[in-house]
């Protein structure tokens, strides 16, 4: 880079004016020697990077800020998601965080998200660490053409630095570690956490708040597409079956987390998956696991033996949220092009814990606008200390930790996409069956594939339907390979009073939840939930 334009659109832009030797653009393979170099992580004996984040093995929500400033603080959803912080203190912290790089080694990515040329981002990462770099190579589009990457000008720039610490008296924050979004400045700062999920989360809260404003829906779902062109989308919180239904050997894998719907269609955010790797095997998952076998693949807090760098993909030892970051086009039958068109079918899935939901049920487009707000899952007992019965777990939109704009906001652009595309919207239950956690049984996979088939393959469109008297649900009265006594959960279970009860509850929960966006919602959205 020229002197000028570094100072426009470089480093020092961004404050950082006396850092060490700065990496631009690296190779996956000088990514990997630099990692090793440093000791940031060891090769795995067939060519992966495995890699320790230390404490923090998962996302730290409650770290997250935005700044509250002139230019988004109308847009904002202020709350426990957005919890906002003062433009001053994330100047200081911006200091003193710039001062902490003099003389660091540093690695800078040039890059896109969104997939669809019309939406690209143009987005620079800056990392401390060379395996952060090599992460945010797998998970965004790295740009790869000299003469484009000579002319990119980031509009969003993410600072990475895990080893710098906030000192919450002095900069506003929670505790050492900090992740504050700065729309005004289109700046990121990430510090206290060697959790690379950090990174791809900033960038997809970005999407989140940018591309409503150009009339694009940001979804946290997954989305595949089948031979004739017909696209699915798949909404679910962890634990839901979100990436293994959407990994279909039938169909082509667009993206498995974050994706865009814009007057065009369907498009990927990311150029990586980011897949949970915990007790993975060849025979359940065989796409994800061969990516564990590969180079260029980041293995997070994975066990590996010091001697013969072999991987123990069973071991917990460091945490059950073991990770692996790969890119997309590890998976054989994915798009090259990250994009599809307007969906013909959307699959929300949950995992009802209490056994009272059915394991299929047709959604009117106010049904479908109920269950997207609700965003229902169930944690099973046991899972926390003095958790007796299965925990609910209610997330706006399926991504409630990344909304900026109100959830009602996505909610209604959900619905204006339903009615001019025609998209038919599912939910599929993916838990319990025959009672709650405890005395029933999970749904067995092959049923909920089956189910899956059969809303890809058209087979449930004209299935007649019963209605389900708590959650007023439109339940098929049959679906292939899949025992018909299933289709109604209360017929599953052998004390009916017993069900009565649990779905009782359930649907109080579902109704106290909803009760933060009755006054946004339709009369004919709050008349689509549970009866009861």
């Amino acid at each position: 880079m020229s002197t000028q334009v570094e100072r426009t659109y470089g480093l020092e832009a961004l404050g950082i004016v006396r850092s060490g030797p700065v990496s631009w653009n690296l190779s996956p393979a000088a990514l990997y020697e630099e990692a090793v170099r440093r000791s940031e992580g060891l090769i795995g004996a067939e060519g992966p990077l495995v890699c320790r984040t230390g404490q923090h093995t998962g996302r730290s929500p409650n770290d997250k800020f935005v700044v509250r400033e002139p230019s988004s603080e109308r847009h904002v959803h202020w709350g426990n998601v957005n919890r906002p912080i003062d433009e001053a203190k994330f100047d200081v912290l911006h200091r003193d965080l710039t001062a902490y790089l003099q003389d660091k080694e540093l690695y800078v990515l040039d890059a896109w998200a969104g997939a669809d040329p019309a939406y690209h981002l143009p987005i620079r990462i800056v990392n401390e660490f060379a395996w952060h770099n090599l992460f945010a190579r797998n998970m965004f589009l790295p740009e790869i053409d000299p003469t484009r990457l000579a002319q990119h000008r980031p509009e969003f720039t993410v600072i990475d630095a895990p080893n710098f610490r906030a000192d919450p008296a002095r900069h506003g924050t929670r505790s050492d570690v900090f992740i504050l979004v700065h729309f005004g400045r289109k700046l990121v700062l990430i510090g206290g956490t060697s959790y690379a999920g950090e990174i791809k989360k900033s960038i997809f809260t970005v999407m989140n708040y940018v591309l409503p404003l150009e009339g694009v829906l940001s979804m946290h779902c997954s989305a595949n597409i089948g031979a004739d062109g017909d696209t699915a989308l798949f909404f679910g919180l962890s634990g839901t079956g979100k990436t293994t239904l959407s990994s279909d050997p039938a169909r082509r894998l667009i993206g498995d987390d974050e994706h865009g719907w814009s007057d065009r269609g369907i498009f990927n955010f990311e150029g990586g998956c980011y897949a949970k790797v915990i007790k993975l095997s060849a025979e359940a998952e065989p796409q994800i696991y061969e990516t564990t076998r590969r180079f260029g693949t980041i293995l997070e807090n994975v066990a590996i033996d010091p001697n013969t760098r072999r991987l123990d993909l069973d071991d917990a030892t460091y945490t059950e949220n073991t990770r692996g970051s790969y890119p997309i086009d590890f998976i054989a039958n994915s798009v090259p092009s990250g994009q599809g068109g307007h969906p013909t079918n959307i699959v929300m899935l949950t995992a009802d814990a209490y056994g009272v939901l059915p394991p299929i049920a047709r959604l009117t487009p106010d049904a479908a606008m109920y269950h997207f707000l609700s965003g229902y899952t169930a944690k099973v007992a046991g899972t926390e200390v003095g958790v007796k019965d299965p925990e609910p777990t209610f997330s706006p939109c399926f991504g409630g930790p990344f909304l900026v704009w109100h959830p009602t906001k996505y909610a209604e652009m959900l619905a204006d996409k339903l009615r001019k595309h025609h998209a038919q919207t599912w939910l599929v239950n993916t838990g319990w069956s025959g009672g709650a956690y405890g005395t029933g049984s999970r749904i067995k996979l092959r049923y909920t594939r089956a189910i899956i088939d059969a809303i890809h393959s058209g087979a449930l469109a004209s299935v007649p339907t019963q209605d389900d008297p708590v959650f007023g649900l439109a339940v098929p009265a049959s679906c292939p390979e899949v025992p018909a006594e299933m289709l109604m959960p209360k017929t599953t279970w052998a004390d009916k009073a017993a069900y009565d009860e649990r779905a009782k509850k359930v649907a109080a929960l579902f109704r106290e939840n909803f009760k933060k966006y009755e006054a946004q919602a339709s009369a004919e959205v709050r008349a689509a939930g549970p009866k009861v």
